[in-house]
Parts: structure tokens; sequence; C-alpha cells
């Protein structure tokens, strides 16, 4: 790191126990205290990056001075601290690192010159496709498709992260990305040499503002920027407008983080936030869990802000201790976020902001997101109303008045063997001969019910309207303790009831890190989840950027040649339309408790208050409320439940991987052995 021209004095000492550290105060500089906690984090990269050329006294005092009502027109250098990349946008910075190697070995250099100067991580986790799903195989099949899909590139990543300096690679299997990054990469403060300075980063996936909950500044940029900033070169930016976001109550009961983002992510983006920072800021933060703040930071892209940001505080140290953080690591982010003004408690003085909203937490309901697009919120009470005005954009059939037409009958005509090698005998075609009909209750909306056929015998109705997909997915959702306890228990509640998923619906369970799987095997969850079609598919981004698989050969073929128009209802942050599977035509963003509902219900058409998802075993009716799990249940589950220890265990070996990854055939050397045959690999 170049040493800074510190033009203002404000490099000073902290203490902290017993050891001391260096860092740039923010109080050396007029006017600095009253900024927002973005741009004081922005100030100090500029204070401690100052070179005379690039970052001069101008930009500083430029920050110090920020007129919060003024449009941007100051650009300045923006130092990242290191970057995070994902394994699909992240390989051409490692073809380039590679080929630079190369090059300089032909000029008589010594290749081992070239690394990342600033400390970049690739977590590999957007290459698990879900293949197999509803079977206890699940995941030991999707993960053996994925190497031999994947070999190739996973060869040339595992040789980059052996060879190359400040550059570690996650395998396969470990997690998503976000999630990675929030339970173990991210520091919050750094400590480099005794120099402390906040962790700031930029990531190669634009939910890289997931760390905004942690109080980390960064976004997510394209690849030539990721890689200058890995090579030590700032990113210029203007000096951005800050919406402050005020928060006050408390979440009420029946309420869960994913209706919360929606909430927000509607106000955003009907606000305009494109090109600005958003922070959160007031009484209602203190009662905003980690994990919560972390689902409203990823959301970023979808409301248009450059980040989201949350100060640091109690919680922050809180979720450090608990994902296992060193006790010394904890007591520098504290001290140095408490030093600097960056430290949120009861006596810290409002900042200035550009342009404000608020939302009283208490406010907040039930909702879900779709058909296309994660700002179209919708009251999960007027779902069913909401469902039935979109269907006609998607379908020109005439609305049925008559609930009695006959189906047309699709026989399944295929070998049962799709694309990839994996049989179909997942858990719903199993026991698809139940005779379950969708036709019913279609009067007053288009309506084309289809009798399928299974190839395990047995046949089943549906219509327009069915779910496709139920899936618990993403970085968004899956990081979050509440809303993935809260499946689990639903799904508990439903077995308990005799309540299945409907056999026409592809379940799928995908969570963002193997800390969940602990925290499901301890609170004894997977065999309710299982109950309900719900297997461990993977561990990976998979329905969000379209990696859910093929549908069953019968099922998709149903639907093209009826033309059908199905759903999608998933965890998720994206639901373009396209975007999660070319059989689905319309997709709902909703919390993982809802996608377990949805996958009972089979239908978008349906309506949770009035309607019942099935009887019990004396045959009365069940309802949502029925099977929904209190506060105090998710609650006490978390508590029993997830520990530090789930945390270290986890992540102990992380960057080691599973057999498959440690035998796989790996080139040595200082440069890289290119395949002149390849399609994929190429040197640049």
């Amino acid at each position: 790191m170049t040493e800074s021209k510190n033009s203002f004095n404000a490099k000073s000492t902290l203490e902290v126990g017993d050891k001391s550290y260096d860092y740039f105060a923010l109080s050396a500089v007029p006017g600095m205290e009253k900024l927002p906690y973005s741009l004081k984090v922005l100030g100090e990269n500029l204070l401690r990056t100052e070179d005379g050329a690039n970052i001069t006294t101008e930009h500083i005092e430029a920050i110090a001075n920020w007129d919060a009502s003024s449009d941007p027109s100051i650009e300045i250098q923006f130092t990242p601290a290191r970057v995070l990349m994902q394994d699909f946008t992240g390989v051409p910075c490692v073809v380039d690192l590679a080929t630079m190697r190369e090059a300089v070995a032909a000029l008589g250099g010594d290749p081992n010159d070239v690394n990342p100067l600033n400390p970049a991580e690739m977590v590999i986790d957007h290459s698990v496709i879900v293949e197999a799903f509803g079977r206890p195989d699940a995941l030991a099949k999707n993960v053996e498709i994925e190497y031999e899909r994947n070999e190739e590139r996973y060869q040339f990543l595992r040789w980059g992260s052996e060879s190359f300096s400040n550059f570690r690679v996650v395998p396969p299997g470990t997690g998503i990305v976000h999630q990675v990054n929030i339970e173990y990469l991210a520091r919050v403060v750094f400590d480099n040499e005794g120099l402390a300075y906040p962790d700031t980063c930029i990531g190669t996936d634009s939910h890289t503002t997931m760390e905004n909950g942690l109080g980390i500044l960064g976004w997510g940029v394209g690849g030539i920027e990721a890689e200058a900033a890995m090579l030590g070169q700032p990113v210029s930016m203007l000096i951005p407008r800050v919406v402050g976001f005020k928060l006050t109550g408390e979440i009420p009961v029946g309420v869960t983080a994913t209706d919360v983002v929606l909430t927000i992510t509607e106000m955003l983006r009907d606000h305009g936030v494109v090109q600005k920072f958003v922070e959160f800021y007031g009484s209602g933060v203190k009662a905003v869990p980690l994990a919560n703040r972390a689902t409203i930071g990823n959301m970023s892209p979808e409301f248009g802000s450059t980040c989201a940001m949350f100060p640091i505080d109690e919680e922050t140290t809180k979720y450090l201790r608990l994902t296992g953080r060193p006790e010394e690591q904890v007591a520098l982010v504290e001290a140095y976020a408490k030093a600097q003004g960056m430290w949120l408690d009861e006596d810290t003085v409002e900042a200035e902001y550009s342009e404000y909203l608020e939302l009283d937490l208490s406010t907040v309901v039930p909702s879900i997101a779709g058909p296309k697009r994660p700002q179209d919120r919708i009251l999960l009470s007027e779902a069913k109303e909401q469902f039935r005005k979109d269907l006609p954009t998607y379908t020109d059939d005439e609305v049925s008045v008559d609930t009695s037409i006959p189906a047309t009958r699709m026989v399944n005509e295929g070998g049962g063997q799709p694309e990839g090698g994996v049989e179909t005998d997942n858990y719903n075609a199993s026991w698809a001969g139940s005779g379950e009909s969708l036709a019913t209750g279609a009067e007053g909306r288009p309506s084309k019910p289809v009798t399928v056929a299974s190839p395990q015998g047995g046949e089943y109705t549906i219509d327009h309207g069915m779910v496709a997909i139920a899936s618990i997915t993403s970085c968004t959702n899956t990081s979050n303790p509440s809303v993935m306890i809260g499946a689990g228990l639903i799904a508990r509640k439903a077995a308990e009831k005799g309540l299945k998923s409907k056999p026409w619906v592809k379940t799928i369970c995908a969570p963002g890190s193997q800390v969940v799987d602990g925290y499901y095997q301890r609170a004894d969850l997977w065999k309710d989840l299982e109950a309900m079609g719900f297997y461990l598919s993977g561990f990976g981004c998979t329905t969000c950027i379209g990696n859910s698989g093929p549908l069953p050969e019968e099922i998709s073929a149903a639907i093209n040649e009826h033309d059908l128009t199905a759903t999608a209802v998933l965890s998720g942050n994206r639901n373009f339309e396209g975007r999660i599977s070319p059989d689905v035509k319309m997709n709902y963003l909703a919390s993982p408790i809802m996608v377990i509902a949805y996958a009972i219900a089979g239908t978008m058409d349906f309506d949770f208050e009035n309607e019942a998802l099935g009887q019990d075993q004396d045959g009365n009716d069940v309802f949502l409320k029925d099977i929904w799990p209190s506060t105090e249940e998710i609650e006490d589950t978390i508590q029993q439940a997830i520990s530090r220890e789930l945390y270290e265990a986890d992540y102990a070996d992380v960057f080691k991987g599973d057999k498959q990854w440690q035998e796989l055939d790996v080139p040595t050397g200082d440069t890289f052995e290119w395949d002149e045959n390849s399609t994929y690999i190429r040197k640049a």
C-alpha cells in the first residue's frame, strides 16, 4: 500500500486491549463528523490513499464539505480494500492474470511478480443446476453432474488459487458467494500489518451489496473495474447523493424479513435511487437483526441504488461473534467504529441527507412480488385477485364459466430420462396417482385443464396458474435464519396435518451455506421439509439465475403443447420474465415460508385467508393460519439450533473443498498450461 501524504496529519494511534493500531482519524478534517456513515467511509478512504495526484487535499475537503442538496459533480477515486468474485463473472479476471504471467515470463521477468495487490476472493456458487430433486440423493447427484460439466473450469480456478498470492477460492458446494461473504470472508474493519481501516469491497456480482448490512461499503461492478481493483487501481466515481431511510417501530408478529424487504424495494423504486447511496437510520434500526439488514442490502440492485448501507452497532458485533469471528477482531471493529464516529447508538447525532424516506416497520404486512418484477409488490391477501387480473396478459384462452369442462388428456410418451441422465423418480412424481386437480374452482378466469399421466402410474390435472417450481433459494433469504427456520416449522406443522406438496410442483431447497444444513439437522427439520418434497438440492445460486434444471418431461410437455401459463414461487431476488425457467411465464418472489405454502396449494389462483390447503386426518379443513409458526416457536428453535460452534465448524476448512475438488487433475507451475483445443479457457 502506497504511503499517504497525510496532509491533514490524520494518522493516529488506536489502542485496543493490549494491541496498538495506526489509523487515519476523520476528526482531523473539520466537517467529516457530520457526514452520513457511508460518506465517512469514503472520507477515510481518501485520507488513507492521498497521493497528491489521483487523490488530493481538494478531494478530501470536497467530501468534508459535502452539500447534501447539490447534484453530484465532483469526481473522486475510491480504492476498495478487496474484491469478491463468483465463478462465472470472475473467470475472465483470472484468465487475464494468467495471461499477464505468461507475458512477463516471455519478456524475461519473474511470472511470480504478477499477483493481485488487493485481496481477491472467489466463491464457486453459480454452477450447480437442480437436475435431481425431491429425493434423498439429490445433492450427491447434482454435485456429480456439476463436476462433470465444469471440470475444465474448476481445474483452472484451483490452479489459480494455488499459484497466485492474495487470491483464494472457496470450492463448489460451500454456499452462495454473498452469504459466505457475510458469514466468513467479510472483515468489517481491516488489520493490514497494524493499519486499521474500514472493509470496503466491490464484487463481480450485483448482489455484493448484501455486505452493506454489515456496514461494509461496496457494490457490484464490471469485470474490468474488478480486475483494476485487484491490481490496486481505484474506482472513479462522483460523490453521490445519499438518501436517508428512517426506520421506526418493530416488525409485527406474522410478518417476515421478506415482507419488509419487498416493502422497502417498492418504496425506493417509486422514489428513484439510481446512482445514489441509500443509508438506513433511526430508532428502528436497532430492532432490525443483522440477517434482515443483509436481506435489505442484498436487494439494492432491485431498487436501483448503488448501495444500501447500515451503520455498525451492537447488532453488528453480536453477529460477528455468532459467526465465529475472533474476539480480537470484534473488539477492533467496535473500538475503530467508535473512534471514527461510525458507531450507532441512542446518542448518535442524526446526519443530514440529500433526500428522506421513512417506514414504520409495524405497518408492514405479508406480501409477495410478481409476476415479473421485484418491485411489483402484492399484498398476500390480494394475491389471488391480482393473479386473475394479470393472467389474461399471458393467455388468449376464454374465461371459464363451467367447472365441469373436461380436461385435455396428456399421456407421457417420453422414456422418463431427461437430458443429463437424471432419472425422473423424483418425490412428487412418486405419488402422482392421487387424482389431484386444479380444474375445480376455475370459473371467472381463463382455464384449460390438462390431465397428465405420470411415468410412475396415476394421473393429475393441471391448469393455468399451476405452480411448476417452488424453490427455497438465493442469497437474499437463505442467509436469514428466521425465515429458514420458519420454512422448516411450517413444513413440520403441515406434515403433522397430513398435507403434501402437489405432485406437479418441482420442489427445491438450495441453502446459501452449509450452516443452514447444520441448524436444520440440529432442529430435526429435514424430515419435515422432505415430507413436503424439499430435499437438499445443493449449496449455491440456483433458481434466481435459471439453474432450476428441467421440469419432469410429462409436465414440461403438457405446459408447452397446451400453452399453459405456469408459475414459479421462489425466495429469491430476481423474477424477470423468462429468467427462472423456459417453461414458466409468471414468477413470484416470496419468503421461504410462503414457498412451502404455495407448494402445498399448487397454484397461484389461491386465497390463503379463505381457502383450505387441504384436510387433516380427521377430515377437518386446514388453513394457512393453522400451520403458520409463531414468532416464539421460530425464536426458540433458533436459540436451540444455531450457535457459534456451527459457523466455526463449517468454516474451519472452507478452502479445502470436498473429495472431488481435492482430486481434480490440476496443472502445476507458475504459468498455466493452456489447452489449445479448449473452447472455454483460452489465453487472452
